[in-house]
């Protein structure tokens, strides 16, 4: 599905972000100055590193910001050609107007290869004058050390829930649509505060009907809901029930189409907010991550995860005090 919604909702202004004060307040100061250093933007995905990039854009430039910010995206051409023919056309010609320079934004710049990112290093020196980059990855330790040493370093962090159902909540009054508070949650839940797949996914479950609650976004998601997953975990880990137990697991990997690797994840989220003696959560979630690489690296996932559900109903009897249904 096409990023509709994100586009139409994105901030144009470096004060529309929510959820990285310091770090607008660090680019308000470059905006006003009409003056930066190279840039780098690290951190999870959907937290705002490609629209602070273009709202710094139209803090300098305004109206015009598109015929001096040129976006590329590394993971399309990861080589050096890359760097040798689009970066050094862009960046060797100078922009009129009373900012000195133009930016080239280099979206999933962690994709580049270890030539590509050294080329860039020395393009970095050689246009500074009139050409600024921004860079934006998910792992700065990906980019080499060179390149780090050469630009300011912005930190983004995941968003947190109110910044995240604040967004979704202006999304669904702007949109006409009926959302109630369990599903805003259940977004959150399923998005862990990824602004940019909690509005495709608020998009989706719109596609479904005017009227949302928390089953349709899990059924927009195509993730097993919290209902099922404590069903489950009930009937293994509090009753003991290991047949009634892996005949729901049957029905959940087979009628229902839930992948194995869905299933393990939302087991973990929802053990945390249970009330299980912390020594055999431990161990729980130990046996959790044993069985989730073992799936990861080809082994039977039937097998693997009748395994998971013999080991939940082992545990129901260490157990004293039971969880609260």
């Amino acid at each position: 599905m096409e990023d509709i919604w994100v586009e139409k909702y994105r901030p144009v202004k470096l004060e529309d972000i929510k959820g990285q004060n310091f770090i607008v307040e660090r680019l308000k100061a470059y905006a006003k100055n009409k003056n930066m250093p190279h840039l780098l933007f690290a951190g999870p995905p959907g937290t705002g590193k490609t629209t602070s990039a273009i709202a710094l854009a139209i803090a300098l430039y305004g109206e015009n910001w598109k015929n001096k910010f040129h976006e590329l995206n590394a993971s399309d051409e990861r080589g050096i050609d890359i760097v040798r023919n689009q970066i050094k056309d862009f960046a060797r010609t100078a922009p009129s107007g009373d900012v000195p320079f133009k930016i080239i934004f280099l979206d999933e710049a962690d994709h580049l290869t270890a030539d590509a990112q050294a080329a860039l290093r020395r393009t970095m020196e050689k246009f500074s004058k009139t050409c600024r980059f921004i860079l934006s990855c998910n792992y700065s330790s990906k980019i080499i050390e060179p390149i780090q040493s050469r630009t300011s370093v912005f930190r983004f962090r995941s968003l947190t829930e109110d910044d995240v159902i604040e967004r979704l909540k202006y999304i669904s009054q702007n949109e006409k649509i009926d959302v109630d508070e369990d599903a805003f949650k259940a977004i959150y839940a399923i998005t862990n505060g990824d602004m940019r797949k909690a509005i495709n996914l608020l998009q989706a479950a719109a596609s479904m009907g005017r009227e949302i609650n928390a089953d349709t976004i899990y059924r927009a998601s195509g993730l097993p809901s919290r209902e099922m997953i404590k069903n489950l975990l009930e009937k293994s880990l509090i009753d003991g029930d290991f047949l009634g137990a892996r005949d729901f697991l049957t029905k959940m990997l087979t009628e229902n189409g839930f992948s194995a690797d869905d299933i393990i994840k939302q087991i973990h989220s929802e053990l945390f907010r249970m009330n299980i003696p912390e020594e055999i959560l431990i161990e729980i979630i130990d046996k959790l991550a044993e069985i989730n690489f073992m799936i990861s690296e080809g082994a039977d996932e039937r097998i693997n995860m009748d395994a998971l559900v013999a080991k939940l109903t082992f545990y129901s009897r260490k157990i004293e005090n039971k969880v609260e249904k």
